[in-house]
């Protein structure tokens, strides 16, 4: 959900004739990046958890977020050709699917890393370009939806860009936040895999259903809901 908010401000940027008028309006863009990024955030921080290490952890962020914001510019350069084709867009969101129940369902029968004091550095080398993969690649499934929204309505690339920027960065900002309190809320993580859950079927629903019939608000307000019970309860 982190570019959502850009994309109902486009029509307005669409119809601004200079560039002092746009920077008046990115403090609010930030704002609202901010906010609207805690989906993703908390989806992330869940993902990076399972990195024992919190320089680890860091990394890795910073990392997947960065290979992140590369697989989002390009998606942009190459919409007017992707968006031609529906596959990819469930096919994300069943890949989300996925994610939620490899991480949730299976979760028991997963080894746990924090009993194995024998790793080899190896090994964790292994554990942590798995973790950077997931982040770049959940990161992007995310970042579709709104993206290729904000081309079908808008060819100002240069605007579009701004706000993929904008979003990048408040994510970074969010997820260092959501990292450290998943330390102090034990369903956050839950939390978290649930809103990649959500994002998953709508995805899907959106693509394969008039969205008309399924308002992205429905959704959002699931998503609200899972953060509410996510932070309900402390260790």
């Amino acid at each position: 959900m982190d570019t959502a908010s850009v994309n109902s401000f486009i029509p307005t940027l669409d119809q601004i004739d200079s560039w002092s008028e746009i920077l008046t309006l990115l403090p609010i863009l930030i704002s609202l990046e901010i906010l609207l990024s805690a989906d993703n955030a908390v989806a992330l921080a869940s993902l990076t958890k399972s990195l024992k290490n919190s320089t680890d952890r860091t990394k890795a962020l910073n990392i997947g977020i960065i290979i992140s914001l590369i697989f989002r510019i390009l998606l942009i350069l190459l919409s007017t050709f992707l968006l031609k084709f529906l596959f990819i867009r469930v096919f994300a969101g069943l890949y989300l699917i996925y994610l939620f129940f490899s991480n949730v369902t299976f979760k028991n029968n997963k080894i746990d890393n924090s009993s194995n004091n024998d790793l080899s550095s190896t090994n964790k080398r292994i554990d942590f370009l798995k973790v950077v993969a997931l982040l770049s690649i959940t990161d992007l499934a995310f970042s579709i939806d709104s993206i290729t929204t904000a081309v079908a309505i808008s060819d100002q690339y240069i605007l579009i860009v701004i706000g993929v920027l904008i979003g990048v960065i408040a994510l970074r900002f969010t997820s260092e936040i959501f990292l450290r309190l998943l330390e102090y809320f034990i369903r956050l993580e839950m939390a978290g895999y649930i809103a990649i859950l959500i994002i998953g079927v709508k995805l899907i629903l959106n693509t394969l259903v008039q969205e008309i019939l399924l308002p992205d608000y429905y959704f959002y307000l699931l998503i609200f809901i899972s953060f509410i019970w996510g932070f309900s309860k402390r260790k």
